[in-house]
């Protein structure tokens, strides 16, 4: 059994020890000498880490300049793995006006290009989901870049508007990446963290749709002064997106590790962890009605992001008559925005939920993403390039600090089901992305700018359903927790995932852990720092 530190208010070990399903985000603080062996067993040899941990070995601190295994190595190989399937998946947005020209595509074939380009990763983020939970975050963050580059490399040889299709669609699916990245930090740091931690992966992984627009009309400006034509030089660019892939894969696979204390097949093998079954984690997230609410929210933030990176930069380019790099400089501040952005909107999240709880997180998910759909709007109207970029920069900086905001709740959805929860939410992404692209992008029926004000005008719409999330223990954004006395204890809330035949191999304990630690949903008044819990002195099995 664990050595149990009061300040933390541990609870004694699962016997589980730590999975890829183990996602307990404690809401304990680091203790003054700041040591992670404070929390585990002295003789423990997994205690030796870099940074502070928690009874689960989960990083308590979050130092971004720092490259210290497991933790930091595992945040900065997720997100620049999903940076750089970014740059692959838009490097052909900036260089549309010249691939146009070449391919002879029509305003309809570019559109249909751009959902194309999208479409393919929700299929393929439903998948990663299971198979972190199977395989583990880092064969699922490797074989992906992998698998993904032969399509990069082959739009080089593409001839016409199918072929453009068809690889756009192929490269998409390595925007699978961001359920790897996101749910790799999740197992590596606690919950009273994580906002901000999957904020900042996330928002500085969706900065690589702001880079492509600067690194490919470089690349093709560079290739072209070298000696090459417009139409072979951009054929060659893409030769740089798919060799970074590769060697991204490459480094995954060999500094990166699936969990605290090793990788996922090897504490398999020791039977230091045990597997789930599918089929069970599958059913948990689909029965959960919030699992649907979040897909569709996060459609109309990520989603319309994402969108706006196949389209900003040919708007600017036809609408104020720029040169071709001027209009990927101004494209490029919206994707750049998310080096700080998305990062705000998880520390924004955290913040209000050590004040005012899961009703604090659900308000400024609405605050943040209403606002991003209003200055959407204000982007379609702007009838000058200065409006035009200062509508752009607040619409970037609302709609990518929702995303972060999303991603500060979705791990309080379900403890079971985290990895498919995230998968369905990414994809969510995805979905909205080809949605509004084929509603207001695709056709000649709405110009470029009566597009941007429609979506926005969307979001707005849709951004309502965040007054639905409800959690019995916690409440909503008007409601109150549930007045039953048993309904309303997180406890009950997070063993409804287990059968009694489960309880009684004792394997909901890590729920139990889960739930106590997530009592800081409660808000300040009900849950203060630092504060012991009802059940310090309680073994989770008897709860």
């Amino acid at each position: 059994m664990a050595h149990r530190n009061d300040e933390e208010g541990s609870i004694g070990n699962s016997m589980h020890g730590v999975t890829a399903r183990e996602h307990v985000f404690s809401f304990s603080v680091q203790g003054e000498d700041g040591l992670s062996s404070h929390s585990v067993r002295s003789d423990d040899p997994t205690a030796k880490f870099a940074l502070p941990v928690d009874s689960e070995h989960k990083a308590k601190v979050f130092k971004p300049l720092s490259f210290a295994k497991p933790h930091m190595r595992a945040f900065h190989l997720g997100w620049i793995s999903f940076f750089t399937c970014f740059i692959s998946t838009f490097a052909a947005a900036p260089l549309v006006p010249i691939i146009r020209d070449n391919l002879d595509l029509t305003k309809t074939d570019i559109g249909n290009a751009g959902v194309a380009s999208v479409s393919g990763a929700i299929f393929s983020r439903l998948a990663m989901g299971a198979v972190c939970d199977l395989l583990g975050a880092r064969y699922g963050t490797a074989f992906l870049l992998m698998l993904s580059a032969p399509a990069v490399f082959s739009m080089s040889f593409v001839a016409d508007a199918g072929g453009y299709l068809s690889v756009r669609f192929m490269i998409g699916f390595c925007l699978a990446t961001f359920v790897s990245c996101s749910y790799w930090t999740s197992v590596m740091f606690t919950g009273k963290i994580i906002g901000l931690v999957n904020g900042c992966a996330g928002g500085w992984g969706d900065m690589g749709g702001g880079v492509t627009q600067l690194l490919m009309p470089m690349v093709f400006h560079v290739i072209k002064v070298a000696g090459a034509t417009p139409f072979t030089a951009w054929r060659i660019a893409f030769f740089v997106p798919g060799f970074l892939q590769v060697i991204m894969g490459i480094l995954v696979l060999t500094l990166g590790q699936d969990l605290p204390d090793g990788n996922l097949s090897t504490l398999q093998k020791k039977g230091d962890v045990s597997k789930d079954k599918l089929t069970k984690v599958f059913w948990y997230a689909l029965r959960n009605y919030r699992t649907y609410v979040l897909f569709i929210l996060y459609g109309f933030s990520m989603g319309i992001e994402m969108t706006i990176n196949n389209v900003i930069s040919e708007y600017f380019f036809d609408r104020f008559q720029l040169q071709l790099h001027t209009a990927g400089m101004i494209a490029a501040s919206f994707g750049m925005a998310n080096f700080f952005a998305r990062p705000i909107g998880g520390f924004a999240s955290d913040m209000s939920a050590r004040f005012f709880g899961m009703r604090g997180r659900l308000w400024t998910l609405w605050i943040l993403q209403t606002s991003g759909g209003l200055f959407c709007v204000w982007l379609g109207r702007a009838t000058s390039l200065p409006i035009a970029i200062l509508a752009m920069m607040l619409f970037s900086v609302g709609v990518q600090a929702a995303c972060g905001a999303i991603f500060g709740i979705v791990p309080f959805v379900s403890r079971r089901s985290l990895g498919i929860i995230s998968g369905l939410t990414g994809a969510g992404g995805n979905f909205g992305s080809g949605l509004t692209q084929l509603a207001f992008f695709s056709s000649s029926r709405f110009h470029t700018a009566d597009g941007l004000s429609l979506m926005g005008i969307t979001a707005m719409i849709f951004t309502l359903l965040v007054a639905f999330i409800h959690f019995p223990q916690w409440g909503s954004m008007f409601l109150g927790p549930t007045s039953d006395g048993i309904k309303s204890k997180e406890e009950h809330y997070y063993a409804a995932e287990w059968t009694e035949e489960e309880k009684l191999q004792g394997l909901h304990e890590g729920s139990l852990k889960f739930a106590e630690n997530s009592r800081s949903e409660r808000g300040k008044k009900e849950a203060p720092d630092g504060a012991s819990t009802p059940f310090e002195n309680e073994n989770p099995a008897d709860v």
